[in-house]
């Protein structure tokens, strides 16, 4: 009985132990765990705090390319003594305009009116002075001008030349504003950005080695003072004067636009 008794005793201390072990085992896992996350965790620790030693440097990058886009508007005016007759010989020039340009392959959405202006027009006499104080001239209203301006977008920039002259020779008394751009300018704009910090890095790393620094991570980023990139288009505004149905389609020459960016990045260095 005693016999029984001692191994059950011996037993249960060994449960005991066992079970002490385990979680003793546990609890170092677990310090372990939670050590190891802060040391991970350190490298964010910090970053907001602000770094004392920096370089600051400037890059700058460019890219050119060819304008496959190109704006335009065109303008009909039209006269009368009354509105509606204004009117309906301004509509008259405007839907063969438009007619013109869809039947030259530009998409509806691409032919928006920007702008539509009724003005009266006055005819003013001057009244024969012959005692002083001359009376004041006479202004009577003449009539009644009628102005609608279309801006159209041709998305394939060699047909420019040949849409100025047609819209011309239907009615457009005036076109204006025409410039080219590129379709796909966001692609352009991160080659730009991209070609800009790979010059500001070259210089950092210049700078740290004959500092004799060694640069730590980028602490701050800026371009353009926080804009786009710089964007220089290529524009010219032309009119049309004249028998535009005689007017040969003038040769557009779109040339290049450039695409620049400026980028300012901050080093923390050793």
């Amino acid at each position: 009985m005693e016999e029984q008794s001692v191994r059950e005793i011996i037993s249960a201390t060994h449960r005991v132990r066992t079970l002490g072990a385990f979680a003793l085992g546990m609890l170092g896992l677990f310090l372990l765990v939670a050590t190891l996350g802060e040391l991970k965790g350190l490298r964010f620790i910090g970053s907001g705090v602000p770094a004392i030693n920096t370089i600051n440097v400037t890059g700058e990058g460019e890219v050119f390319a060819v304008p496959d886009t190109a704006t335009f508007s065109a303008t009909v005016q039209e006269t009368a003594k009354d509105v509606k007759t204004a009117q309906d010989a301004a509509a008259k020039k405007n839907n063969a305009v438009i007619a013109y340009l869809k039947g030259a392959g530009i998409d509806e959405k691409d032919i928006q009116t920007t702008d539509y202006s009724i003005y009266p027009q006055y005819d003013y006499q001057q009244i024969t002075c012959v005692a002083y104080p001359c009376p004041p001239g006479k202004q009577t209203l003449s009539g009644y001008q009628v102005s609608e301006t279309l801006t159209v977008k041709v998305r394939d920039a060699k047909k420019a030349g040949d849409l100025l002259s047609g819209v011309g020779s239907r009615g457009a008394t005036n076109v204006s504003g025409l410039s080219f751009t590129i379709d796909d300018q966001k692609a352009l704009e991160a080659q730009a950005r991209g070609k800009a910090i790979d010059d500001a890095s070259g210089k950092a790393e210049a700078l740290a080695e004959q500092l004799g620094v060694r640069l730590v991570r980028i602490v701050g980023f800026s371009e353009d003072g926080g804009g786009r990139p710089i964007y220089y288009a290529k524009t010219v505004a032309l009119g049309m004067g004249g028998d535009a149905a005689a007017a040969p389609s003038p040769e557009i020459a779109t040339g290049q636009n450039k695409i620049v960016s400026n980028v300012s990045i901050t080093y923390e260095i050793q």
